[in-house]
């Protein structure tokens, strides 16, 4: 069968299609990236503006025709953070539904979290033990640990790349005073969790999987996405303080330069590189393993579980 799978998160909105067998490794069929970069379109108070709602709109039905032409059996569409915490996310869901006829469904954080960890955790396999996993968005920082398929701990925090960008940095490139004071920020918020999560026991293995995660490590030196998922990469911690100061000296424009750098996400590359670090340092892990698979992979696999009658709980 051929199932869609519709991200639509603070920075983009993406288009899945895998053909997918119960007990059988989703294949990718087709895949479209539309950076519409929602978390920027946003009024004072968090809410969707009109010209966010209007370019969603156009975005998902465009999905839908996109999807249908492609032989898609299903759709799960799903959206985090920026419309998840928006005072007026419900309305535009509402319009979503109506005007482009597709239901997206808005996954609380902790969803986030446990299902990009399953993903994690069916691609590592259980040899690798204790699974610690970061995930950075747009919006949101996901951690999850635990030793089976459904974490014993699953994490939210609003410390994502483009909010805290928005929130915290007014020069380009920000300014020292800018960015000693969000890694302060980012440090005392990350540290108020550990304790939660580590009370389960210390990790054997760490994982990240994120756009963020991916460009750090290309620029650290990492395999190209072209050399295919199967080769190891790593973000290692000791690199960190040097690939911070390195993006802090240079403007968007600069970062867009670099290999693994998408231009749509070099301006918020330096705050996600200090979530990055904060959560490796204050973790203690060495280096964390990059993960090809992520939240949308997640979503079908316990969609496929679930026509298995492996899983009993529904989607969220």
């Amino acid at each position: 069968m051929r199932i869609g799978v519709l991200d639509v998160g603070s920075n983009t909105v993406h288009l899945l299609l895998v053909d997918a067998h119960p007990g059988a490794k989703p294949l990718p069929a087709y895949k479209e990236k539309t950076e519409l970069r929602l978390v920027d379109l946003l009024d004072g108070d968090d809410s969707v503006d009109g010209e966010g709602a209007d370019q969603l709109v156009e975005c998902c039905a465009n999905a839908v025709r996109i999807a249908e032409d492609k032989g898609a059996t299903s759709m799960l569409a799903f959206a985090t953070s920026a419309l998840r915490e928006s005072p007026n996310g419900a309305a535009v869901i509402d319009r979503v539904r109506r005007d482009a006829g597709i239901d997206l469904r808005v996954l609380s954080g902790e969803d986030e979290a446990r299902l990009t960890f399953l993903a994690v955790r069916r691609w590592y396999g259980w040899s690798s033990g204790r699974l610690l996993c970061f995930d950075i968005g747009g919006g949101s920082l996901e951690l999850a640990m635990g030793i089976d398929e459904d974490p014993d701990v699953a994490v939210s925090m609003p410390l994502g790349a483009a909010r805290l960008t928005r929130k915290w940095f007014t020069g380009d490139p920000p300014s020292d005073d800018e960015v000693r004071a969000l890694r302060r920020h980012v440090r005392a918020e990350v540290a108020d969790v550990v304790g939660k999560v580590t009370r389960y026991g210390a990790p054997d293995k760490a994982v990240a999987s994120s756009k963020t995660f991916r460009s750090l490590a290309r620029v650290n030196g990492a395999a190209p996405s072209g050399d295919g998922p199967y080769v190891r990469r790593l973000l290692k911690r000791a690199d960190m303080p040097e690939l911070i100061d390195r993006l802090a000296g240079m403007s968007a424009a600069e970062r867009a330069k670099l290999p693994g750098v998408a231009k749509s996400r070099a301006e918020q590359l330096l705050a996600g590189a200090l979530v990055a670090d904060a959560a490796m340092d204050l973790f203690d892990v060495p280096s964390v393993d990059i993960c090809p698979w992520a939240l949308r992979e997640g979503l079908i696999l316990r969609r496929l579980d679930q026509l298995e009658g492996v899983g009993s709980d529904p989607l969220p």
